[in-house]
């Protein structure tokens, strides 16, 4: 006011009232002079005032009724102008506040009267509300009578009176509430003590309001009164009144001052009391009213609904409801119950656009909607009104689809059918493309037939009516076709909006809150502000708990309404904003009932976009079925009301994108997709992407759903998971158009982007899509099993990808996701189980590759879980599978090899885990895994797993699928051991560590430690398991991997058994080489005989392998080797161990088993072993050998006791130095005495053994036949060679016992005959004396013997008689082959060479003895030579032995096998003989050698007078050279025997007498030819028998007269033979006539003559008294008969003859006296 408050405006009114008041008193100067002198007593008045006071303004107000007169006199006056000026002037006064209450009344009074008189209508309007609006004057019956004023003015018949005046009353009607406002302003801070309101039973009782408030009342109970059609009560003077006018000016108060009657309790009361009554009577038309029904249904006529009323109506139930809802529930309740009832079919078409107008108004109100669901929904025995709003909206957009509104008549527009049929309002091309490049019509829903265009109703968010807002139409408008649809649809789209980012703001709030408080809580550190804390938590919690179930009910309440809507309205919708929008609806509904956890409807609105992304009636169970519970029967029934859930209607009217097949397990054709479908996938990725959390079990469904629109599409798995275009594999192929294939990427771009999302879900969340995942799976998996179609890899691509983005929690998803895609591993369908493999190794190798937090190396539990489903793979069969496996081992050893740690044992046991029939591809892959382990990665694992990197190689050995690999492994298993070797301390060192823990942990569950080999330390365990494994492999049925295994397993003892504890070496041998002995001797002996026929492929067997026996034979012999080697080289190590002995005899077992064995090379063989565990193959223990380690010169630690000493680790101290471990047990050790007790029991126990295998082995089998097993020379000779070696170990307690087993060995061995095919290889060619090996050996043996005798004491000379026997034995052999059983042989000696059929089958050939025989005799004489005094051979009659011996081949002679054989045996007796006899001449008078003497004669007998033949082909040389033989004989009877007479028994004399006798007379055979005669005839033999025959007949020396006549009687004989043959000779002679006499007979007669010549020779050289004189005159007395033979006829006889004479002449001689010489 500070405006008309200034000094200046001040005067300025001064002035103008006072010029105002001039131009009145002009104006009415004539005609109207009371007024004019009330003017100028105005100006006067007006001065005073002015002139008296200081506050001029309030002076006037006092005094304004004066001041104020001459201007109402002046409008009294009726005229015009003067009126004019009047109200003019009254105007500034008021508008200066001059005018005081009275002056007021005195106004109102003027100016109605002017009213009545329609006199200045508007200037009167103009008046009433400056005098109203500049101040608050005009109270009661003024105000009342002002607003009357106005309201008479309304009616006038002028339009624009009306029209002012209408908007002077809705203006004063404003101020009346204003000055109320004003007035509560002003006493806000007065707190007045509330009057107690008697029940509001009267209804005028206003006693309690203040003034303004009272006139604001008054006026509106009048309101009311007249929009009732009722009197005013106030408003005094009213006139008329139109209904639509009071209803909008209720709405203005109403919606403009809220406050007025939510404070007032009159102005509730009013509300109560009057408004709502009125308005539900107002509305009574529109309810019973049916669109359609005739006047006669119904009994009495109907009032039809009004539009202006009608709408009217609406507005203020809008703005009640806005905002007096909390005032009147159940008023509302009401009203919202019409207002449902107002969309119902039957009501006009204005009615139900009008109605959704309203209920829009509503919906962009979600605060207001909240209340009705706390007040109505939420409340027993309530109307569920806000879901039957939405129910009603529901029910109304189906209705408009089901009944075609009128005169616009159904038309049905196939995309790109270019608008034939369509609305004619559609231009032709409105300009929107479709998404394939064809023309669509204008955005429009369409649904079985009924087309209904999308109008744009409003923006999105504010409810702008239209038809709410025609306050000046009369008649119902039209509404132009799909406006109702479209308002509704807004609706939908905004209550969906309000609802779900009003709840989602205050759920958000309340979740921080919640966090804030409880954090705060939390940490708070005063107890008593803690309660506080928690009082406020508990608090709030108690509020969200409120209100989440609020918003729980709301969208309980809202869900089947909107979602039966929504799908309906999104199978109709053919715009692609609109479908946008729905989804959008759909989604953010799905969304928030996730955030709720209202499953269901959850469930159910997802369910929706599902359906909507693929093709009508697709059969996709996961659908169909999940929600059966909520949807049965595809409706909702909600409390009675049956919404129909629309399913999607066949025919589209949308674009065709893509066609593809569907994925089931029977191929079905194929479907379509269309550009709906494609958008409402988007969708579903959206909701996944954005709302995983929230998505819960419903992964399912949305999961499903994108799985078959991927197979769809054809998109298929690539590296990682994700899914890329592919090609269908089947069936016609997928076609997409050109639009959905530039989709394509960025559906799998979103898709994929979805999975890495999940990284962001929380741990709960993350598990519901792991889950749903799986079991989507599953289903893929049922369906692709029994047939080979290509599965449906979308679960498990998505799997990986979801798991790769998940590696920093990998462990809380781990095991569901690996358990499953185990299991897919396991489906028969290859394509299914190779990407479960792919996907399973991807992420083993990706877990171990994150980079955690912590790190792997300090989290091994998490890398064993990553592991772990690594191992559960080797449960799978398919080998498919166990490659990729074995890949991703590979390749996890290539990229993580250095980091594994404790993961070893179980990246080392799938390689284990191959088993042998899993195909070679497999094991190659595993053992290329294996091999690179052993290259590389020993160093880096933990010593632990050592024992497991043994065990696996040996496994690899084991399968017998690539015998590379077996031996290939082998080879892994010898560097294993190497390394072991190098690395011995650092790994010792762990494994003790580790085993102390262990022990620990063991002890403190108090359970036994178990390992295998256990009481070893934990690194000789090592070792055995490492011997162990390779024994295994030495019993493999393929013999080149045994070999292998074998030459393996003896290296590594050798060369690294020094690493051993000693007590370790027990297990070695018993556990480790023992057993191994035994099982190859039991294959062996057990092995198959039959022929392999060929290696496999084209490899040639030689015939020593051919069969499985002589492969086995192989082994075994590789084995012992090894063994007795091990025995040899180790047995300063082996000695100490205590029993050593029982060892000793085990092995001596085997090695006799062996030998025995009917195999060559094993017997051979096991005899070798035999000699090296003797130490006859001398293996030196030098520093050369790679056995044992190179002796190192270090000081010898000191010794801490007995090396054997119990409870030592090591005899020495252990010290770092590698020279010193190596010197361990170098030659700088002090030697290990043992005891010699124990030594010789060892070599007795060899001796046994050997004796064993030789009688066993040499023993002829009882009966023969093609396979009967005779020892072969190399097995014999060998054994032979083994005694002299053992014998010296044993030759102290070696007796006469032993020496005879011996002899029975050595007989028999070399009696053994050779095969025929050998004996080429054997035998010496008949022509060359040469020993066999085996002979060799023999002799050797003996030799030794009789060395050791030789040099022995006495007791042992008595063996020697036992030698010379058994040398006898074979000297026999030379006449006499031994017989070996019953077995035929061949003599070799009795044929030429070339004659024997050597390949002959299965024949046996005898050795050729002759020269073995000569060999042994030429040993006897030899020593014979030596020995001839000792007593035992002197006793033995030895010599008696020999002479019986050689009689043999002596008498033989030509008959002997071999010619060297007599000859041999002649000198040898010879030489025996000149040894021996002085020898027997010494004992004679003992009668030790009595026996002897006829022996002797016997084979002088048997010799000199041969019953054989000699050869036809002998030539004169050889005989001659044989007879100077017999010759020497005679001389060796001449030089020892005969002289010495007297000591010789003398019948031996008389024999030899006889027998020099027969051989000086040559009474030969009768077989020679007359050729041969002179030749064959010994003459040198007769002469030198003769010779000595007279010499030791006649000599001087016979000492015994016997002796005398012994010779005498020789000589007599002899010539009386002669005699007699020559009487015969001349007999036959002249007898026969001119025949000449047989051969024989001259040959005879020749001998005869030339015996005579010789006998006479003899006589002369003896001494003369030498020969007695009957002797001479019987040769005398031959004389005359050989005169006789002078008339023979045979020249070779005359000669004789000739020769015989001669000699004769010697006797010519003149007789002497009579005395004759030589008598006695």
């Amino acid at each position: 006011m500070s405006g008309t408050n200034s000094p200046e405006a001040v005067k300025k009114l001064l002035e103008n009232m006072q010029s105002d008041l001039r131009a009145l008193s002009l104006e009415c100067k004539k005609k109207f002079p009371p007024v004019k002198e009330a003017a100028e007593s105005g100006i006067i008045k007006v001065k005073t005032i002015a002139a008296r006071n200081t506050e001029i303004l309030a002076a006037l107000k006092e005094n304004s009724s004066e001041v104020v007169q001459p201007f109402l006199m002046g409008c009294g006056t009726k005229e015009p102008k003067i009126t004019q000026l009047c109200l003019a002037a009254i105007q500034r006064l008021m508008s200066h506040e001059v005018v005081s209450e009275t002056a007021a009344g005195n106004i109102i009074n003027m100016l109605w009267q002017l009213m009545e008189n329609s006199l200045e209508e508007l200037k009167l309007l103009q008046t009433v509300l400056v005098l109203l609006t500049t101040n608050t004057v005009v109270h009661d019956e003024a105000l009342s009578k002002a607003i009357v004023l106005c309201f008479r003015l309304h009616f006038t018949k002028d339009n624009i009176t009306n029209n002012t005046a209408a908007a002077t009353v809705r203006q004063v009607v404003t101020v009346v509430f204003e000055r109320m406002v004003a007035e509560d302003e002003r006493h806000r801070d007065v707190v007045e003590q509330p009057v107690l309101v008697q029940g509001n039973s009267n209804r005028r009782s206003v006693s309690t309001l203040k003034p303004c408030a009272k006139d604001a009342y008054m006026l509106f109970q009048d309101l009311c009164q007249l929009v009732n059609a009722d009197a005013p009560y106030w408003l005094v003077g009213m006139t008329e009144m139109t209904r639509t006018f009071g209803l909008e000016l209720l709405e203005s108060v109403l919606n403009d001052f809220p406050q007025v009657f939510l404070q007032h309790q009159e102005f509730s009361f009013l509300l109560k009391e009057r408004v709502c009554p009125l308005v539900i009577k107002l509305f009574s038309p529109n309810i019973k009213f049916r669109q359609g029904s005739s006047t006669s249904s119904s009994p009495a006529p109907v009032e039809k609904p009004y539009f202006p009323i009608c709408m009217r109506l609406l507005r203020v139930v809008s703005v009640l409801i806005k905002q007096f809802y909390s005032l009147l529930v159940t008023e509302c309740e009401i009203f919202l119950s019409l207002l449902v009832k107002f969309l119902d079919g039957d009501k006009p078409q204005w009615l139900r656009a009008v109605a959704v107008e309203s209920i829009h108004r509503l919906c962009v109100q979600p605060q207001l909607l909240r209340s009705f669901c706390q007040s109505y929904d939420m409340k027993q025995h309530s109307t569920k009104v806000f879901r039957d709003i939405v129910n009603a909206l529901g029910s109304f957009i189906q209705s408009l689809f089901l009944v075609p509104p009128t005169g616009n008549p159904a038309t049905t527009n196939q995309a790109g059918n270019n608008n034939s049929g369509g609305p004619v309002s559609a231009p032709a091309n409105s300009g929107m493309l479709g998404i394939g490049g064809g023309v669509t019509l204008l955005p429009a829903f369409e649904y079985r037939g009924t087309w209904i265009p999308i109008l744009t109703v409003t923006v999105q968010g504010s409810a702008k009516a239209t038809y709410l807002e025609m306050l000046d139409k009369v008649e119902p408008p039209t509404i132009p076709e799909g406006y109702a649809m479209s308002v509704a649809f807004h609706c939908l789209l905004d209550l969906v909006r309000g609802i779900t980012s009003m709840i989602e703001g205050e759920l958000g709030e309340v979740e921080t809150e919640c966090q804030t408080t409880t954090t705060e809580a939390v940490s708070s550190p005063a107890q008593s502000s803690e309660q506080q804390e928690l009082q406020s938590t508990s608090d709030q919690m108690d509020k969200a708990i409120v209100s989440r179930a609020v918003w729980e009910e709301m969208v309980n309440a809202c869900w089947c309404g909107l979602l039966a809507a929504l799908s309906l309205l999104l199978d109709a919708s053919t715009d692609e904003a609109a479908t946008e929008n729905i989804l959008k609806a759909e989604l953010t509904m799905a969304a928030l009932c996730g955030r709720l956890g209202l499953v269901t409807s959850r469930d159910a609105f997802i369910t929706a976009i599902c359906k909507g992304s693929l093709p009508p009636h697709y059969a996709l169970t996961v659908l169909n079925t999940t929600t059966a519970a909520t949807l049965s029967n595809k409706s909702y029934s909600i409390q009675g009301q049956s919404v129909m859930m629309i399913s999607p209607s066949s025919e589209s009217h949308q674009q065709v994108v893509a066609v593809g097949q569907p994925l089931a397990v029977q191929p079905q054709g194929t479907v379509m997709l269309t550009s709906k479908n494609i958008q409402c996938m988007r969708t579903l990725l959206n909701l996944a992407h954005c709302h995983g959390a929230v998505l819960g079990t419903s992964w399912q469904l949305v999961l499903a759903t994108l799985q078959h629109l991927v197979w769809i599409l054809g998109l298929k798995p690539s590296s990682g998971g994700a899914l890329k275009p592919g090609r269908a594999v089947e069936g016609p192929s997928t076609v997409l158009t050109t639009a959905v294939m530039t989709d394509l990427p960025v559906i799998s771009n979103i898709l994929s982007r979805l999975f890495e999302s999940s990284q962001y879900l929380d741990d709960v969340s993350l598990h519901h899509l792991i889950n749903a995942l799986c079991s989507l799976s599953l289903e893929a998996m049922d369906m692709a099993y029994g047939n080979n179609k290509e599965p449906s890899l979308f679960a498990v691509a998505k799997l990986l990808e979801t798991g790769l983005v998940n590696m920093h929690r990998i462990e809380i998803l781990w095991r569901p996701l690996t358990g499953h895609l185990l299991e897919v591993c396991q489906h028969p369908n290859s394509r299914m189980r190779e990407w479960g493999a792919e996907a399973l190794t991807s992420l083993i190798k990706a877990g171990l590759t994150f980079n955690h937090d912590p790190p792997l190396s300090q989290n091994q539990r998490l890398q064993l879980l990553l592991l772990n489903p690594l191992k559960e793979m080797s449960s799978v069969n398919h080998p498919d599978i166990r490659l990729k496996q074995l890949e991703c081992v590979l390749q996890i050893l290539q990229s993580q090899g250095d980091s594994l740690g404790p993961g070893w044992p179980l990246v080392l046991g799938v390689m284990g885990a191959i088993r042998n029939d899993q195909g070679e591809s497999l094991i190659r892959t595993a053992f290329q895994c294996l091999q690179l382990v052993v290259t590389d990665f020993l160093p880096t694992m933990p010593c632990t797993c050592l024992q497991i990197v043994v065990d696996v190689a040996g496994s690899f050995g084991l399968h017998n699928q690539e015998l590379n690999i077996s031996l290939t492994s082998i080879g892994l298993l010898w560097n294993i051991s190497d390394y072991f070797f190098q690395r011995g301390e650092t790994i010792e060192k762990e494994l003790n560590n580790e085993e102390a823990a262990q022990q620990k942990q063991a002890e403190e569950k108090g359970v036994v430690l178990n390992r295998p080999f256990h009481p070893a330390p934990p690194f000789d365990c090592l070792w055995l398991c490492l011997y162990a494994k390779l024994g295994e492999l030495c019993v493999d049925p393929r013999p080149a991997v045994r070999k292998s295994a074998g030459q393996t397993l003896f290296s590594t003892i050798g060369a690294h058994g020094t690493l051993l504890q000693p007590s370790t070496w027990h297990t070695v041998i018993w556990k480790v080489l023992f057993h191994l002995l035994d099982r190859v001797r039991e294959s062996s002996t057990t092995a198959d005989k039959e022929k392999i026929e060929s290696g496999g492929g084209n490899i040639l067997i030689h015939h020593s392998r051919d069969t499985a026996e002589k492969q086995w034979a192989e082994t075994w012999v590789l084995t012992l080797a090894g063994v007795a080697r091990i025995f040899n080289t180790r047995r300063y190590l082996l000695q100490p161990l205590g029993d050593f002995s029982r060892a000793w005899d085990v092995l001596l077992d085997h090695i006799q088993s062996a030998a025995l064995s009917k195999n060559n090379e094993v017997s051979l063989a096991a005899l070798k072993s035999f000699q090296e565990i003797l130490q006859i193959v001398t293996p030196v223990r030098d520093s050369d050998k790679p056995e044992t380690p190179p002796a190192v010169n270090v000081p010898v630690p000191v010794l801490l006791g007995s090396i054997s000493g119990p409870g030592l680790n090591r005899p020495f101290v252990r010290t770092d130095s590698i020279g010193e471990r190596l010197g361990r047990y170098s030659s700088s050790e002090p030697p290990v005495v043992t005891d010699e007790l124990e030594d010789l029991n060892l070599w007795w126990a060899a001796w046994n053994t050997w004796y064993r295998v030789g009688s066993e082995s040499t023993k002829p089998p009882i009966t023969f036949d093609k396979l009967t097993f005779i020892p072969s020379q190399p097995f014999l000779t060998a054994l032979i060679q083994i005694f002299p070696a053992l014998y010296q170990h044993i030759k102290t307690g070696f007796n006469m016992d032993d020496l005879q087993k011996l002899g029975v060995i050595l007989h028999s061995a070399v009696s053994v005959p050779i095969s025929s095919d050998a004996s080429p290889f054997i035998l010496p060619s008949y022509t060359e004396a040469v020993l066999t090996s085996l002979q060799e050996a023999v002799l050797t043996a003996l030799d030794v013997l009789q060395k050791a005798i030789c040099i022995g004491p006495e007791n042992m000379q008595i063996m020697y008689p036992a030698i010379f026997d058994q040398l006898l034995a074979f000297v026999e052999f030379s006449c006499k082959p031994p017989q070996y059983g019953q077995l035929e042989t061949k003599h070799i000696a009795n044929a030429k060479y070339n004659q024997i059929q050597l390949f002959a089958p299965a024949e046996w050939v005898a050795l050729n003895y002759v020269p073995f025989a000569e060999r042994s005799l030429e040993v006897v004489v030899d020593l014979y030579q030596k020995t001839a005094c000792h007593k035992a051979v002197v006793n033995e009659k030895v010599l008696q032995n020999i002479i019986k011996t050689l009689r043999v081949p002596l008498s033989l002679k030509y008959s002997c096998p071999s010619e060297s054989t007599w000859k041999l045996a002649v000198s040898s007796l010879l030489k025996v003989l000149s040894i021996g006899l002085p020898v027997a001449r010494q004992h004679a008078s003992s009668g030790k050698f009595d026996s002897m003497w006829p022996e002797l004669a016997n084979t002088f007998e048997d010799f000199l007078f041969t019953k054989s033949i000699p050869p036809d082909n002998l030539s004169i040389q050889e005989f001659q050279r044989n007879e100077s033989i017999d010759v020497e004989v005679v001389q060796l009877i001449s030089t020892e025997i005969l002289p010495y007479a007297n000591f010789i028994p003398k019948e031996f004399v008389g024999q030899i007498m006889t027998m020099l006798n027969k051989g000086s007379i040559h009474s030969q055979s009768s077989s020679f030819t007359e050729a041969e005669i002179d030749i064959r005839l010994r003459e040198e033999f007769s002469k030198m028998c003769f010779e000595t025959l007279l010499q030791f007949s006649f000599s001087n020396k016979v000492t015994t007269p016997q002796e005398g006549y012994i010779s005498r009687m020789a000589l007599s004989v002899l010539l009386k033979r002669s005699q007699d043959v020559l009487h015969r000779y001349i007999e036959d002679e002249r007898l026969s006539g001119k025949c000449p006499l047989p051969r024989q007979q001259v040959t005879e007669i020749i001998f005869v003559l030339k015996a005579v010549s010789t006998l006479i020779d003899s006589l002369k050289k003896t001494q003369p008294e030498n020969v007695d004189g009957n002797t001479w005159a019987q040769v005398i007395a031959l004389y005359p008969t050989l005169v006789e033979c002078i008339t023979c006829s045979s020249s070779e006889v005359c000669s004789a003859l000739k020769e015989a004479l001669v000699p004769f002449k010697d006797f010519m001689q003149p007789p002497a006296s009579k005395v004759q010489n030589g008598e006695s």
